[in-house]
């Protein structure tokens, strides 16, 4: 079913050379984390209200942290499990380069979802959006086939997964993440 849904996805490569454009710069490295990173930024520098800034604050830390541990265990995941890329197996036509890595759990999902969860753990409205641009980016990636839809929920799961562990931890280690952050608002940090 894997094969068959990225064969199917892939087999619209080239009828539309508007949507082919679309699908390369979404699936690239580059606008999708950029977009997160901004919205990141902005729920960190953004929000007047100290109150609501502070709780905005820490899904930022937890969304960097779950995000920098769940690549951590998608590196460790990666060294017990290879799994070849679609293009490999199948006759696809790639629109992306070659990536070499394996293919689960995808990375672009695990950094999207694990972004998008923190995101959302402190805005609800723009964590929306971050988890749409993550489906996007994961979409995009298995119309370009580089990634099977399985990496993609794979990642998101990962994503996912860490990024509640780190927000969890954030809460049981309080009142350190609020010193933590009194110390970065006294270096006009935050």
């Amino acid at each position: 079913m894997d094969a068959a849904f990225v064969l199917w996805l892939n087999g619209w490569v080239g009828r539309s050379p508007w949507l082919d454009t679309i699908a390369k710069i979404v699936a690239g490295d580059y606008l999708v984390p950029v977009a997160l990173s901004l919205m990141l930024l902005g729920m960190w520098f953004g929000v007047r209200d100290p109150r609501r800034r502070e709780g905005q604050q820490k899904a930022v830390g937890a969304a960097m942290a779950g995000m920098g541990f769940a690549n951590l265990a998608n590196l460790l995941l990666n060294r017990v499990y290879f799994r070849p890329r679609p293009f490999v197996h199948l006759d696809l036509h790639l629109l992306f380069y070659r990536p070499t890595d394996s293919s689960f759990p995808a990375n672009p999902a695990v950094v999207g979802f694990a972004l998008a969860w923190g995101i959302w753990l402190g805005d609800r409205r723009l964590g929306t959006l971050a988890f749409l641009l993550a489906l996007a980016w994961s979409i995009a990636r298995i119309y370009a086939g580089v990634i099977y839809p399985t990496d993609m929920l794979g990642g998101a799961a990962i994503g996912i997964a860490v990024t509640s562990l780190v927000a969890l931890a954030f809460r049981l280690l309080e009142p350190l993440p609020t010193v933590v952050l009194r110390a970065a608002q006294r270096l006009f940090l935050a």
